[in-house]
Order: C-alpha cells, then structure tokens, then sequence
C-alpha cells in the first residue's frame, strides 16, 4: 500500500520534530510547513535545513495567509498539528481553528491530528481553573472538526518522559533529585509515562490505519503504568541508595497555587489530576478508543528503568 503524504505544522517544535523524523523513517513522503514566522530564529531553519537533508520537503505557509496553508494541505494527504501545549489560551486554539478552515477548504484530507498527547479533553470537564481552559480549547478544536466531518485520530493519554520521569515527577526540575523527594499524597496513581520518541513512532502508525480512523489512541502501554513511588523506587535500586520521601497532601498541593504566575497555576492543576486522580489512567479506553501498544506491538517502546539509565 503507497504511504500517505503527511504535513507536520509544527515540525521544529519540542515533539513535532520527532514526528518529523518518525514519519521519515517510516517511509512516508514528509512535508514540514515552514512559517516566515520564524523570522531570525537560526536554530529553527537549520533544523528545517536538517530536515530537507533527510528527505524531507519544505513547504511555506502562515497562519495569517489562510490560502497559503490551503497551499500546503492540498500536497499531503494527512496534517498533524503538534503544536506545543505552552501557548495557552487563545494562541493555540486560534492557530488550529485556522488550520481546521484550510483542511475543510482543501477537502483532500484523509487524516488530521490535531495538538493533543497529553490528558483525553473528553474527559477532563471536571477540570480545575485555572487549567481547564486547556481541555476546554481542546474541546473547541474537536467540535470543528467534526462538525467539518474532517477525518480525524486523537492521540492522547501520556506524560512526557523528560518532565515527568527523568526528575522523578518533581515540579520546576529536570533531573533526579539527590536527597529528598516529594511524593504526591500516597504515590500510588498510576501514571502513563513515555519517551517522547516512542510517542512520535505510535502516531505515525496510526495515520493509514482503519483501525484508528476517527477514534482515540490511548499512549498507555501496560509496562509504563506507574505510580510516582514506582518510579522512584526504580531510581533508589539504580543508584543504590534510598531518598527521602516527604508526602506532600492533596489539599497543601493545590494551597501552594496561591501566589503563583498564571502558568504555573496551569501547571499544578494538571499534576494534581495526573498524580493525585490519576486521570491519565483510572478509566477504560472503551469503543472509541484503542490502546497503542495492543494495536502495534512491533513497537519496542522504551521502559521507564532504561530511560532513568541515563541520568545515573
């Protein structure tokens, strides 16, 4: 079967770059949009350069210039949009509603993904504010699409491995801690914890695949179900030595909003309901939903104590 042409808005951004690289090495005719909007930026244009060197096509388009993303969609077959989460509120959702209006005006479009990749939006109604309008934009998003009977493929359902694995899930850090860790109420929520590579080769299987037409695919295989205290204890065996755990309630967790900017408000919100709900994992991925290891267990995803091998 020919492979589907694939468009990458968002192809030099922190996951749309590996996206980029996981449809090249499949074997898939990659184009990447190439936004003027990038002015000056030397380190975004060698890595779209970079990419060209790999095969890939560049293809100019702007968010301002509707017709331009037109363009660029009638080259493809499918659009994956992994634009980054960090541009809450109107940014993001003004972004992907103009690129929902290119794909409906083109009309060629087998497939969209659209920026999700992290908590299902669908079942996040109960989420808290100010983080919420996240889920809530999200929710935007899908309702036009749908309403445009756009094809479509949510990928959603994991924590990135690099800011919540390799620092042990500890808030405003990167790496391990060496003394002590804060553990979120009793540590026992399982979390979906993947390596954002791994991420980016399930998202490219899914595009010619019946099965995940107009459905969700959860990112929670089973191996990399686990829970905070899980996590760390993996870390204690790896460098042979036990930290100090300080539990830290769910009623202090959410107190230590007060005071905080904006973001990071946003931010304790979403690992309140990640370590505390655990709303990553505490439901069944159900008839609309399929599981990604299950449906391609070709895959060799990465486990949590190799990936923490690294930081020893």
């Amino acid at each position: 079967m020919e492979k589907s042409k694939v468009l990458v808005v968002g192809g030099t951004g922190y996951l749309g770059r590996r996206i980029v690289s996981a449809s090249l090495s499949q074997g898939h005719p990659t184009y990447v949009l190439q936004r003027p909007e990038i002015g000056l930026d030397i380190d975004k244009l060698q890595m779209l350069l970079a990419f060209k060197k790999q095969g890939a096509h560049l293809v100019e388009g702007s968010f301002s210039d509707l017709e331009s993303l037109v363009r660029a969609i009638k080259l493809v077959d499918v659009v994956i949009c992994p634009i980054s989460g960090v541009h809450i509120r109107s940014h993001n959702i003004l972004l992907q509603l103009q690129l929902v209006e290119a794909i409906k005006r083109a009309g060629n479009i087998k497939r969209f993904l659209p920026s999700e990749f992290g908590f299902d939006p669908a079942r996040m109604g109960h989420a808290l504010e100010p983080g919420r309008v996240s889920f809530d934009d999200k929710m935007v998003v899908r309702k036009a699409i749908q309403d445009a009977k756009i094809p479509f493929t949510y990928v959603c359902g994991a924590g990135f491995a690099a800011y919540f694995a390799g620092n042990l899930s500890q808030m405003g850090a990167l790496v391990p801690p060496k003394e002590k860790v804060l553990i979120y109420g009793d540590g026992n929520a399982k979390v979906s914890i993947m390596d954002e590579d791994d991420i980016a080769a399930y998202t490219i299987k899914t595009i010619d695949d019946p099965r995940t037409l107009n459905k969700t695919l959860y990112l929670r295989p089973p191996e990399n179900e686990l829970s905070q205290k899980q996590l760390v204890e993996m870390w204690e065996n790896l460098i042979g030595k036990k930290l100090e755990h300080i539990s830290i309630s769910a009623e202090d967790f959410l107190a230590s909003m007060k005071g905080m900017d904006y973001a990071s408000q946003v931010g304790v919100g979403h690992f309140y309901h990640m370590f505390y709900e655990g709303a990553l994992t505490n439901f069944e991925t159900g008839e609309e939903g399929e599981e990604a290891s299950k449906l391609y267990p070709e895959v060799k995803y990465t486990r949590m104590n190799e990936y923490l091998k690294i930081y020893a």
